[in-house]
């Protein structure tokens, strides 16, 4: 009776998930049409594969490993519709609030299309190509560039070198997704030797169409040899309407590169967001991951580092707040593929009411990769008792001389600090703020100074005051005793 009943859900949910395909399938049969003359051929073969792998795979279940803590039933379940170029209108007015103080530029992308009216690109050195993707693409076929595309000086060199050739289609299927059916994003080249002193800010914006829509942002990040460079991508809405944004970046750095990568997602509690950052790094790299987790209903960050040069260094930092029902998930999986390279891992996050948060961090130390030096901390704060965090820090390693930590910690606010705060005359909501955001700047003390951190920097302030304002305590401090925080660690470490 049980295996029978078993059997009859999974079908049931096989025919559910193989008829919301169907939206997708419609998506991808509309945009290769539409595409068949201005792709060339090596990127439609592309899509195609890529769509024939989303398509035999599905969305993942809580059966999958790498997803056993995201129900992904809720965006399964909503049909979303592409994105029509042109059918919302956003004005300058609307996204000045998005503006990011200090940046050399601003590339701007409404529903997943290049907004050129609301791009400020400024006086940009030779050095730095920055385009549209779509315009990228199309300069390849034989010099032809899309209608109302801009004219933001690129040329298209390395794209087919680089482009799809990075993000695992075959392991993530919303890599695959996005490669089957995205149709603009950001293209920047970093010449040999540059260093571009100013943020170069990516603003992907979601704006209200009257229907649940879908877009496919894809980057391409081409830092050459000895170049240095910061990018914001940034990711927010206008309105409350539902929406699926699904982003692959893929950042190349060239040997002794040195690269800084901010990702900022702030967008209404409706959206969906699912982004995948995929590092390459040469021999002698630094680079740097950030990434900012303030909005979204669901929202998953995967970060997947590949240290394929000898004596590269890679830092994935990260801050999730969540409140209400949020839930944030966050997936690293950093591969050590060369010897003498060094990766560093930390995640904090902070969760308040129903709210949710995920932490599965794994390394994989492959063979050759002798005298690798990696680190991997999660430390989340609890401020209700109905928020919940799952977090696994793991560990494969396959070479024998090798010095690997992990570990993670889940606690609470200490009364006593906050008893000490409101005895010096702070009042409630400003002491507890004071002690989030002592635990946040754990993330920003491992930023640069520069404009991009003194952008995120504002940014959790307001977050974190606004979970202050809105905290109910269980009751009133005074009347609470005096606790420890509450706290769970793990650590491992092989020294060979």
């Amino acid at each position: 009776m049980s295996t029978t009943a078993n059997n009859t859900g999974n079908e049931n949910a096989m025919a559910t998930a193989t008829e919301k395909l169907g939206t997708y399938l419609e998506a991808y049969g509309e945009l290769i049409a539409e595409r068949q003359e201005r792709d060339p051929v090596w990127l439609r073969q592309l899509r195609e594969d890529a769509w024939q792998r989303f398509h035999a795979k599905g969305f993942p279940t809580t059966h999958d490993e790498d997803w056993r803590f995201t129900n992904l039933a809720a965006l399964a379940k909503t049909s979303f519709q592409r994105a029509v170029e042109g059918s919302v209108t956003v004005s300058a007015g609307q996204i000045e609030k998005f503006r990011v103080p200090g940046a050399g530029c601003r590339l701007v992308f409404v529903n997943g299309h290049f907004a050129p009216e609301l791009t400020e690109i400024g006086d940009l050195p030779d050095t730095l190509e920055i385009c549209s993707l779509e315009r990228a693409i199309a300069k390849t076929m034989e010099g032809s560039e899309p209608n109302g595309s801009g004219s933001v000086g690129c040329a298209p060199e390395g794209i087919e070198q680089h482009l799809g050739r990075y993000a695992d289609v075959r392991r993530d299927v919303f890599a695959a997704l996005n490669t089957a059916l995205w149709e603009d994003g950001a293209y920047l080249r970093i010449h040999r030797g540059a260093v571009i002193e100013q943020p170069i800010h990516l603003l992907y914006v979601s704006a209200g169409a009257g229907a649940a829509i879908m877009t496919h942002p894809r980057t391409l990040i081409v830092a050459e040899p000895t170049s240095h460079a910061a990018v914001i991508e940034d990711y927010v809405s206008i309105g409350e309407e539902t929406a699926f944004s699904n982003a692959v970046t893929e950042l190349v750095a060239g040997q002794d590169a040195v690269v800084s990568h901010f990702l900022v997602e702030r967008e209404n509690l409706a959206a969906f967001n699912v982004s995948t950052l995929r590092l390459e790094l040469a021999r002698g790299t630094n680079v740097s991951s950030h990434s900012i987790l303030l909005g979204g209903g669901l929202v998953r960050n995967n970060v997947h580092p590949v240290l394929a040069g000898e004596g590269a260094e890679c830092l994935i930092n990260g801050l999730f707040v969540g409140a209400g029902r949020q839930h944030l998930d966050n997936y690293m999986l950093v591969e050590h593929a060369q010897p003498q390279c060094s990766s560093r891992q930390f995640y904090n996050g902070i969760l308040d009411d129903h709210a949710r948060g995920v932490f599965h961090g794994r390394i994989v130390v492959h063979k050759d990769a002798q005298k690798t030096d990696a680190k991997q901390t999660n430390r989340n704060l609890l401020l209700s008792d109905d928020a919940r965090i799952d977090t696994k820090p793991q560990l494969e390693i396959y070479a024998d001389d090798v010095k690997c930590t992990h570990g993670a910690t889940i606690g609470q606010i200490e009364e006593e600090q906050l008893f000490y705060l409101r005895s010096r005359g702070i009042e409630e909501t400003s002491a507890r703020n004071l002690l989030l955001y002592a635990f946040a700047a754990e993330c920003l003390d491992r930023m640069n100074d520069s404009p991009a951190r003194e952008f995120v920097a504002s940014l959790i302030g307001e977050r974190l005051t606004d979970l202050a304002k809105n905290h109910q305590p269980a009751a009133p401090v005074a009347q609470v005793e005096s606790a420890p925080v509450k706290e769970e660690t793990q650590s491992w470490e092989e020294v060979g």
